[in-house]
């Protein structure tokens, strides 16, 4: 683990008493913790492994003004959760920002349609939906934080290929949890999803964290962060600047 600090240590050849510490002081260590829970991904390396380290106090993530975050992981793994805690509306006069969840597509569907109606009858409409949103924010030149289309690989291609035109970046934040644990969230939620489409979830995040560990980035992509459920806990915010 890398740790920054500077140490002063010595004697003073002049008996007397000691000067006054600088008035201000106290404010610059506040203005040097807040910096420190400031977490700017691909500043220093492409991937930034936030995972089993020691909880950072009211850590955020901060991206470029308009740039993209992909938010990716395993049905179950807390996707939706991570960005609604996380993914506040901007106060007035900071830089807009705009979050697409699938979920929020899925339940706006869901209360136009009569109540017990299964999700597969009605699943090409949210996903219409969800992807038609999409679009929207990525016109509008917000900062854009996506659901879960990091499982997709045209949809990867779609947003860099979108962002490039705009001169922006694509970023990715990938939550890696035991498929126990998601399978468990899914149980909590009361929504699951076939095992066909687990199994094929578990080959496309497999990758992508292998891919990360290795420092590797999908195509396009600026930077990655690896987050398990108590680096996911511990973030206050996910913001653009």
């Amino acid at each position: 683990m890398h740790k920054d600090g500077a140490y002063a240590t010595g004697t003073s050849a002049v008996l007397g008493p000691a000067p006054p510490p600088p008035r201000k002081a106290a404010p610059a260590r506040a203005a040097s913790a807040r910096a420190a829970a400031a977490l700017r991904p691909g500043r220093l390396a492409p991937v930034l492994d936030l995972r089993g380290a020691p909880p950072r106090p009211a850590a955020e993530l901060r991206y470029p003004a308009g740039d993209v975050l992909i938010v990716s992981g395993l049905p179950g793994s807390g996707k939706s959760s991570l960005i609604r805690k996380t993914v506040a509306r901007p106060a007035r006069g900071g830089p807009a920002v705009r979050r697409i969840d699938s979920q929020d597509a899925r339940d706006r569907v869901a209360r136009l349609l009569p109540a017990g109606l299964p999700y597969a009858l009605y699943r090409p409409l949210v996903r219409l939906r969800h992807y038609a949103g999409l679009r929207r924010a990525l016109r509008s030149g917000a900062g854009v934080v996506v659901h879960d289309c990091g499982t997709l690989a045209w949809v990867r291609r779609w947003v860099v290929r979108d962002a490039r035109r705009r001169g922006r970046s694509v970023h990715l934040a990938l939550l890696d949890v035991e498929p126990q644990v998601a399978l468990e969230g899914q149980a909590l939620r009361g929504r699951g999803v076939s095992s066909y489409a687990f199994a094929r979830h578990r080959r496309a995040v497999g990758r992508l964290v292998a891919d990360a560990e290795d420092g590797r980035l999908p195509d396009g992509f600026a930077s990655a962060v690896l987050l398990d459920r108590e680096a996911a806990s511990a973030l206050n915010g996910i913001g653009f600047e």
